[in-house]
């Protein structure tokens, strides 16, 4: 499954353009810094069933940092952890089946992974987040969108997403029922060092 790690990188780039909650734009200067990612983010996803419903949720577990150059974008990093044995969907027998070996396999593989690679500025706000994912014992190059959506001198917020084929992490339980797609939508929110 794609991972959610990769959008916080995408938001490193996006602090280097403006804020609405400032007077004035803030510079790469005043944005640049080494950043944690905080508790408070949120890691959902969902993956579409055919015909309908599907499966949607979140993981309650995760740590990061992110590092944003305020001379060049290109050399921030952000890297994310996530703990898939902490997904929550709402139904028990949903989360079982999502820790077992048919998905993430929690008993072997503990962590999800994500390190970025390469920031791209797309917009004023906005920005590309390459990185790699390993997930389940093997690492894919994934993309990630993420938008600057609140900034001040000590926290920095982004929305990310992205959708991730499972089938490229050993992940193809349920198909075609269920999407190979899993669709990301995070908030992740920075606090500064």
């Amino acid at each position: 499954m794609r991972q959610f790690y990769g959008p916080c990188l995408a938001a490193c780039a996006l602090v280097l353009v403006t804020t609405s909650a400032q007077a004035r734009a803030p510079s790469l200067d005043d944005a640049a810094g080494r950043y944690d990612i905080d508790g408070s983010s949120q890691i959902n996803f969902s993956v579409a069933q055919v015909g309908g419903g599907g499966i949607s949720g979140k993981f309650g577990k995760f740590s990061g940092t992110f590092r944003l150059d305020g001379k060049d974008i290109r050399k921030s990093v952000v890297e994310f952890s996530l703990f898939p044995e902490t997904v929550q969907t709402g139904e028990p027998r949903i989360e079982k089946f999502l820790r077992s070996t048919a998905i993430f396999d929690t008993a072997n593989y503990p962590k999800i992974v994500f390190r970025s690679t390469k920031i791209t500025q797309t917009g004023e706000d906005t920005a590309e987040i390459e990185g790699k994912l390993t997930a389940k014992g093997t690492t894919k190059t994934e993309r990630f969108s993420a938008k600057l959506t609140k900034w001040n001198r000590r926290v920095i917020s982004f929305h990310i997403e992205g959708g991730i084929y499972r089938d490229r992490y050993s992940m193809s339980a349920g198909l075609p029922i269920y999407s190979n797609i899993v669709e990301f939508d995070m908030t992740v929110n920075g606090q500064k060092h």
